[in-house]
């Protein structure tokens, strides 16, 4: 069967960058950064994303592109014989899916308090306890969040059904236009409240006291993780986009502009959160250690709830939040469908049937963790917080490393030579730098490394 193309290079980056722009990134990398100094947060965490990254997600677009194949598949095409590399496609597999248990419950919220805010049933509810309450009875609801939730995978893996140009490409590119537009309609609003300037000190000025109270060494480990995890590398969800695309442009250039477009928005978010918190909420009543999707159910609707307006901001910002959660779950989906279109001869709709079954039967753990399976725990963390933790501390980590080695060494993997070749193939684009190989390596993989350790540092000496 002859592999679908992308039909438009724009098509690509918007699907690619919808992938890794996520709902974590929207809200909890504005806190982050306010949390930790700043402007200066900022600074250090774009460092980080060009040093780790970058070469990280141009290795796994590479294989993508080498192979023309998903994760199930490429490195059986790439791997030496008597390689185990092919090993690989059983964490990537597992990964996506184990993604998407959860992440449709979340995508739900987003529908959920979209439909409050378009009915207006939510604008009376007034200050954060009373919202912190309605969220409650909201997540702990197993028939609405069912719903909600079966609702995301219906319409998304319709959308992966009509296929990669004419749904996956064509769906993807209008919702992350209208994502954009949204954002930056909210921004521009946001900047205009009385305490605008006050919030953009905050987020943008760095603050040495924010600094000396986390530490240093916080910040800096804080940013490293936030610029690793908010691209989404490590389970093939990049490399499947990558084995859509032609051999017209080198890998590097595209891979900044998705990387561009990803910090864009993250740092559109804080445009819009931050002055909203200091006009209408005395500042930020949330830090980067302990803030989680509630924030966005409690404080921020708070802040709505409080402003002339606030039910046509809430619904558009919470249509924003769908769209964010809805490129990621079509993008994941997406790969899913790869796996099966590569592995048996079944037609897409009849995949699309077939895993719209399965996922809804996978997603429940999720949503009964929150309420008849809430006793259900591991160190006091619920359903949903365990499978966080394995796909974000564990598989993302991991999997970005194996790919990084598959594309360095020779003698055991793909090859260093096999890779530039790969990723300066194209007249068009910024080239790999040759001379990056020793840090690409050698020292990106121990930063990795260390990414996926720290997650344990807490868990370990608590």
């Amino acid at each position: 069967m002859k592999r679908e193309k992308f039909g438009t290079r724009l098509g690509f980056i918007l699907i690619s960058a919808g992938c890794a722009i996520g709902l974590g990134n929207v809200y909890r990398f504005p806190i982050t950064a306010g949390s930790y100094g700043g402007a200066l947060f900022v600074l250090i965490y774009i460092a980080f994303l060009v040093l780790l990254g970058v070469p990280a997600m141009t290795a796994e677009l590479a294989v993508g592109r080498a192979s023309g194949r998903s994760i199930a598949t490429s490195f059986d095409e790439l791997e030496k014989p008597g390689q185990k590399w092919h090993l690989m496609k059983y964490l990537g597999i597992g990964g996506n899916y184990l993604l998407m248990m959860f992440y449709t419950v979340i995508s739900g919220w987003m529908l959920i308090y979209f439909f409050k805010y378009l009915t207006g049933s939510i604008t009376e509810v007034r200050g954060a306890e009373a919202l912190g309450e309605l969220f409650g009875a909201t997540v702990t609801n197993p028939g609405i969040n069912i719903a909600a939730a079966f609702a995301v995978i219906i319409i998304c893996f319709g959308v992966c059904s009509l296929g990669l140009q004419n749904g996956v490409e064509r769906i993807t590119k209008v919702m992350m236009v209208a994502l954009l537009a949204l954002m930056i309609g909210l921004a521009v609003y946001s900047m205009t409240l009385s305490n605008a300037r006050e919030g953009l000190r905050f987020y943008l000025v760095p603050s040495l006291e924010s600094i000396e109270h986390a530490g240093i060494w916080k910040v800096i480990s804080s940013a490293m993780g936030q610029a690793f995890f908010t691209l989404s590398i490590g389970m093939g969800s990049i490399a499947i986009f990558g084995s859509y695309i032609g051999k017209e442009r080198r890998l590097l250039g595209e891979t900044v502009t998705i990387v561009s477009l990803d910090t864009m928005v993250a740092l559109i978010s804080g445009l819009i959160i931050f002055p909203a918190c200091f006009t209408y909420n005395n500042g930020v009543t949330a830090d980067a250690d302990t803030v989680g999707a509630s924030f966005l159910f409690t404080t921020l609707s708070s802040i709505f709830n409080s402003m002339q307006g606030g039910r046509i901001v809430g619904t558009l910002f919470f249509l924003f939040m769908m769209f964010a959660a809805a490129s990621t779950v079509i993008a994941v989906f997406e790969n899913i469908m790869s796996f099966w279109l590569e592995l048996t001869d079944m037609s897409r709709r009849r995949i699309a049937l077939i895993n719209t079954a399965l996922m809804m039967v996978l997603c429940l753990p999720a949503i009964l963790g929150n309420s008849v399976w809430s006793a259900v725990a591991v160190g006091g963390k619920s359903i949903m917080d365990i499978e966080d933790f394995i796909i974000s501390n564990n598989i993302l980590p991991l999997g970005a490393l194996f790919y990084v080695l598959f594309c360095t060494y020779n003698k055991h993997g793909w090859g260093w030579s096999s890779f530039i070749n790969e990723a300066n193939t194209g007249d068009k684009g910024m080239r790999f730098p040759k001379w990056l190989r020793l840090y690409v390596k050698y020292v990106l993989p121990l930063i990795i490394l260390f990414v996926w350790v720290q997650a344990y540092i807490p868990i370990i000496f608590k």
